[in-house]
């Protein structure tokens, strides 16, 4: 592979990268030879997990540099951030970040109506669940501009479901979520299109992760995918992990603004 084509010492920063789609990913593409910087919140009890994924992808001769913080919070944004250009300067390498996974899995499954009111989402929890899920986009991309870190090349990826155009109990505020991450996604790609950044939504079917054993009723839609999806099966981790890595190659610069569906045909059969 020529070194153009190459992503070998290329730089990655994924947010929520000790676990589901963004810990998948983080070591897929260090198999295709990228350093990753990764920001996870994780207490004592997961964070041998985060720990587990560092050496993983050091085993493999790459670079991991993780920070164990609240992606949403704008103060400690900085701090990473001031944290990744320090590295990037020490290593004297390419000072920018190819590839921006935003896999950021937070937020309050409440319905909006109960009859008690106290079972119902509050003002503060809509707000939060909306800023984790969908508006930390733009902000840390809004960032990664101001600082140069992004450019001509660099593409972006987050994650959305089936729930931005579908109901299910309990998911209204990560339903709204995930339409506007969608809608962040589109005005992002059109905002940084003549800055050659690109910018994709990748929509998973149905996959087994710990964000989707915190649903309730998730057994319901595992049992939901494996009897409509037309592959028979449900979408992994790695079938997202392997995505993103082809969709990293740099010969890749003329999809932005786009859903791209990974999940063997789900969303169009439904239930």
């Amino acid at each position: 592979m020529s070194q153009e084509h190459d992503l070998t010492g290329r730089w990655a920063l994924i947010l929520g990268a000790s676990s589901g789609f963004g810990r998948a990913t983080a070591l897929e593409l260090a198999r295709r030879g990228m350093n990753i910087f990764g920001v996870h919140l994780d207490l004592r009890a997961t964070l041998p997990i985060a720990q587990q994924v560092v050496a993983d992808i050091q085993a493999m001769g790459r670079q991991a540099v993780f920070f164990n913080t609240n992606a949403a919070d704008a103060a400690k944004r900085t701090k990473v951030l001031d944290s990744i250009q320090e590295k990037l300067r020490a290593d004297g390498g390419p000072q920018t970040i190819h590839l921006m996974m935003h896999s950021l899995a937070f937020g309050t499954l409440l319905p909006f109506i109960a009859d008690n009111p106290e079972e119902a989402i509050t003002e503060a929890q809509m707000d939060m669940t909306l800023n984790v899920m969908a508006h930390s986009l733009v902000y840390w991309v809004q960032d990664l501009v101001r600082r140069n870190l992004l450019t001509r090349g660099s593409r972006i990826f987050s994650m959305t479901s089936s729930g931005s155009h579908r109901v299910f109990a309990r998911y209204g505020a990560v339903s709204a979520a995930k339409a506007a991450l969608e809608s962040h996604t589109r005005q992002l790609a059109y905002e940084l299109g003549p800055r050659g950044i690109l910018v994709n939504c990748i929509e998973a079917g149905v996959t087994d992760t710990p964000a989707l054993r915190k649903i309730p009723g998730h057994e319901a839609l595992i049992e939901m995918a494996l009897r409509f999806n037309p592959s028979g099966r449900m979408t992994t981790e790695q079938d997202v992990a392997v995505t993103i890595a082809a969709l990293a190659d740099p010969r890749i610069q003329f999809i932005s603004g786009s859903v791209v569906f990974v999940d063997g045909g789900e969303d169009i059969v439904g239930a």
